[in-house]
């Protein structure tokens, strides 16, 4: 599977026609943003008939949340735009990075923080933000951050999965098929 290549994404995953493209979605306690990032890709994925194509997981640098649902507004407003939210949250570790291919960040801080926990160059260069994939920023620079919405109302929650619906559904646009 290869990516489109962009001005803002060269970036090539090399698998066999049939080994999914193994993901993670990455946040701080993996009980908002990176779950509703999974929800939305993995029903994406679901709708374009590709989940063969795909191992989509999500978790977080912190662990104070560790074996815990999404937080309920999380849950809300994924259940508000149809999707359930069925993850409990777990922590990256190093040994992560050698099973999967993509490890996607939902904030610079995040990315960082992966980069330093990445054991090899190669790993860190699996370490990508999501809103690289947003088409609205598409060419810009700037703030690349979905906000985390965990201190916030309910509106940041919904500013939160727009952001991440639409990078998701560029990231699943730049994923191309096996061929």
């Amino acid at each position: 599977m290869f990516l489109r290549a962009s001005a803002d994404v060269r970036l090539l995953v090399t698998t066999l026609a049939m080994t999914p493209v193994r993901l993670s979605f990455v946040c701080l306690g993996n009980i908002c943003r990176s779950p509703m990032a999974q929800g939305v890709f993995e029903n994406l994925v679901a709708a374009s008939g590709r989940s063969g194509d795909f191992q989509i997981e999500s978790a977080g640098v912190g662990s104070w949340h560790v074996g815990q649902a999404p937080d309920r507004r999380a849950l809300a407003t994924a259940k508000a735009h149809g999707l359930t939210l069925t993850s409990r949250a777990q922590q990256i570790q190093r040994r992560d990075f050698a099973r999967l291919d993509m490890v996607i960040a939902l904030d610079s801080e995040v990315a960082d923080e992966l980069r330093r926990l990445a054991p090899t160059p190669t790993d860190r260069a699996k370490v990508r933000l999501l809103r690289e994939f947003d088409p609205i920023r598409s060419g810009r620079t700037g703030d690349l951050d979905v906000p985390d919405p965990y201190y916030g109302d309910t509106a940041g929650f919904e500013d939160a999965y727009q952001m991440i619906e639409r990078a998701c559904r560029g990231l699943l646009e730049t994923i191309q098929p096996p061929t």
